[in-house]
Formats: C-alpha cells, sequence, structure tokens
C-alpha cells in the first residue's frame, strides 16, 4: 500500500504539507479518477471492507467502489498525508420511502484542519460535491452550478442541496443525508455494507452501475444505458443537457474500458431492477 502509487492514480504528484489547498485537491482528483461503482456485486464478487483488498481493488486494478470503499481507502490516503480525520455514519434520504436508511447507511469522512472542521465524500455518486464543505456553518456552500447547506438540529446533521434545475437561490432544498459527528471504526459497517450486496431495496443489489465526474459533466452506466450529461453553461442556456445510449450486452465490456478504465475480471450481468421499498422506515 503506496502513497505515491495511489496519488499517481488520481493524477497528483509528492504531497505538500496537510493543508486546506491539498485537501481540495485530492478530494476532486479522487472524483475525477475513481469511479462510483458497484461492478463486484454483478460479476461474481463480494465486496470485504479489507484495507489491503480495497487498495487492491481501487490502485492497482484502477476500479472504483461505492461509499465504503471509496471512502475508506480516501480516508486511509488522508491519513497518510498527515490530515487529522475520522470516519462517521450517514444515513441517505429514500428516494421511494422519502424516510432515511438505517445508521451506517453511508461512510462519511470528517477533517480537522487548523480547528475548522470539514465533510468529505468521495463516495456518493451523482448527488455528491466536488470539493469538502464546512461543518462550521449553515450558510450556502456554492460549488459550480450546485449549492449545498448542512444543518443541525436534534443533534443531527442534513445535507440539503438545490438541484440545477431550480436554478439557484430560489430553488426548494432536497435533503441527501443526515449524520452525527460520532467517530466511527470501519467494522462498523460491515453489516450494511453486506445488506447492499443482497437487498432487494438497495439500488447496489437491483442495479448494476458505474458513475464518474468529468470535467464539466458526468459519465454514468447503469443498466443496459450510457447517460452523458453536460453541466449547465452559458452555452447550454443555464440547463443541465442528458444524452441516453442504449447498449447491447456486447457493448458494455468495451464502453466499461474505454470510458471508465474498467475491466473485470469476471463477466459483468447486467442488471436494472425495480427496488423494493424497505419495511423500516427511520
Amino acid at each position: 500500500m503506496d502513497v505515491g502509487k495511489y496519488l499517481s492514480r488520481i493524477g497528483l504528484t509528492a504531497p505538500r504539507k496537510p493543508d486546506l489547498e491539498l485537501l481540495r485537491s485530492v478530494h476532486i482528483h479522487h472524483l475525477l479518477s475513481v469511479p462510483f461503482e458497484n461492478l463486484t456485486v454483478h460479476s461474481g464478487g463480494r465486496v470485504q471492507l479489507d484495507l489491503p483488498l480495497l487498495y487492491d481493488k481501487i490502485v492497482n486494478q484502477r476500479r472504483g467502489g461505492f461509499c465504503y470503499e471509496n471512502n475508506s481507502m480516501f480516508s486511509w490516503l488522508l491519513t497518510k498525508l498527515g490530515f487529522d480525520l475520522r470516519l462517521v455514519s450517514g444515513q441517505v434520504k429514500n428516494a421511494i420511502t422519502e424516510c432515511y436508511g438505517p445508521p451506517f447507511d453511508h461512510l462519511i469522512v470528517m477533517v480537522t484542519l487548523e480547528g475548522r472542521r470539514w465533510l468529505c465524500d468521495v463516495g456518493f455518486g451523482t448527488a455528491g460535491f466536488t470539493v469538502p464543505l464546512s461543518l462550521d456553518t449553515e450558510d450556502v456552500q456554492e460549488e459550480g452550478h450546485r449549492v449545498y447547506r448542512i444543518r443541525e438540529a436534534a443533534g443531527m446533521r442534513f445535507l440539503e442541496w438545490q438541484k440545477e434545475e431550480n436554478n439557484g437561490a430560489d430553488g426548494d432544498w432536497t435533503q441527501i443525508y443526515k449524520f452525527t459527528l460520532e467517530p466511527r471504526r470501519l467494522e462498523n459497517f460491515t453489516e450494511m455494507c453486506n445488506y447492499h450486496q443482497t437487498s432487494p431495496s438497495s439500488i447496489f443489489f437491483c442495479k448494476s452501475f458505474c458513475t464518474t465526474l468529468k470535467p464539466g459533466g458526468r459519465l454514468t452506466y447503469i443498466g443496459h444505458k450510457l447517460n452523458t450529461i453536460t453541466f449547465p453553461t452559458e452555452a447550454t442556456g443555464g440547463v443541465v443537457e442528458t444524452t441516453t445510449r442504449e447498449l447491447k450486452d456486447e457493448e458494455i465490456p468495451g464502453i466499461l474500458a474505454e470510458k471508465f478504465g474498467i475491466v473485470l475480471k469476471s463477466p459483468l450481468i447486467p442488471k436494472d431492477e425495480a427496488i423494493t421499498p424497505p419495511p423500516v422506515m427511520y
């Protein structure tokens, strides 16, 4: 597990001192280089929360992963670069039930730097933020075309955003996930990691997907589709542009290799099934 090789994987050279500039740089470079994907689940494998195995997958095999993989490896890298951090547990707002998932539904990283606290998350996919968000304010935090805020209520913190079509400050706030700042250990997430690989109530079990941030947009494979999203600019009239390409089974391995740099060791079984609403509400 070599720090230099990890940095090379995400397009960075020798590290500088652990300051906010480095934290932001490592965060966005990780998102631009390491996909958010669950292809192991749909190619005959199982994700195990063992750091050497995750390092081999993400760095040596140049794969990606879901939150338990990407954020745990990201936290390892930050620790090696000299940052003070802790793992924290998030509960994601379910789009079907509009209720939150259980504790340990999502793994997040909190970094403390020069007396300030920062929320880091390189494992949330399409709704994720690109650079760390401040945990010391409830004010809006703008990131390009997106606006986020972190509210505190009843001992919980709520990450919220205004979607692109709302066009800024006049839009309705949408809740993404809630979390506390209680420190956790990686093994605390094992049960939920297994749940997301086996439950018909989890998107990770019901749909095969891979998504990565690109300069000016996002590329997402899911089931038999490839979606290309272009973020709003003056050229697009301030709106998000999306194109969808239908894929045949035999096209998918080539798309994964060409567009995401992913070559699987075992055949992928594409999947895009409806998600069963979870029976337990939080």
